[in-house]
């Protein structure tokens, strides 16, 4: 009797436990994902210039790691958003340049902010519905990744267009995995930390919308 409650309680505590982690992982993300629109409004009020990638790469790595050392703490929320409130600030010089060369320029970062929330919510909610697994994609997102980083390193010193047109195209599918991958995780109970899934998904939608916002430049942007 005994073995049979607790056979059948293990499983209800862990899609509880689940469910807790899936819950306070979205209303912290809506919560950073507006922080980081606030920062990033800052940034173009203020007119800050871009920052160099050095001190970008630089600040991104520190608060990540920051945040995986303090993600068990309330330190660990300080820094998810200090993490996010950064990446708003280093967004802005990059989204004032699109509304200032641009006359549609404020357009194109609302299709760019649409449609990131579009794929988002359709790939999480993709994902919710069918309860599938997609950790299988592990391996090939990595690799991909490495793909993307080694690529683009390459293009800062040899600025080719088309390379940089087909890395934002290839960064948006990759990232778009991400979520699905993300997503899989926390549903099955591969991420059990809010704040480290927090900022997984702060980051895919991150880099889904930058990239976006560069292909809708190239294409539709009017001079």
């Amino acid at each position: 009797m005994n073995e049979s409650q607790f056979a059948v309680t293990r499983p209800v505590e862990s899609i509880l436990a689940t469910n807790k982690v899936l819950k306070n992982t979205y209303l912290l993300l809506s919560m950073t994902l507006i922080f980081s629109a606030a920062m990033g409004g800052l940034s173009i009020y203020m007119n800050f210039p871009p920052m160099h990638w050095i001190i970008q790469l630089g600040g991104m790595f520190g608060l990540l790691m920051l945040t995986n050392v303090f993600k068990n703490s309330a330190l660990g929320l300080v820094c998810v958003f200090a993490f996010t409130g950064f990446m708003g600030l280093t967004a802005g010089p990059t989204i004032n340049l699109y509304l200032s060369a641009y006359a549609n320029g404020a357009e194109l970062v609302m299709t760019a902010a649409g449609g990131t929330g579009v794929i988002f919510l359709g790939l999480s909610g993709y994902v919710l519905t069918t309860r599938k697994d997609f950790s299988f994609m592990g391996g090939f997102l990595f690799i991909g990744l490495i793909v993307i980083v080694l690529a683009s390193l390459a293009n800062l010193f040899f600025q080719v267009a088309a390379i940089q047109l087909a890395l934002s195209a290839m960064s948006i599918l990759l990232f778009s995995g991400y979520i699905l991958y993300d997503t899989s995780k926390i549903i099955h109970g591969g991420e059990t930390n809010y704040v480290m899934a927090t900022v997984t998904l702060f980051f895919d939608i991150y880099i889904i919308f930058m990239n976006l916002l560069q292909l809708l430049g190239i294409f539709g942007g009017d001079d």
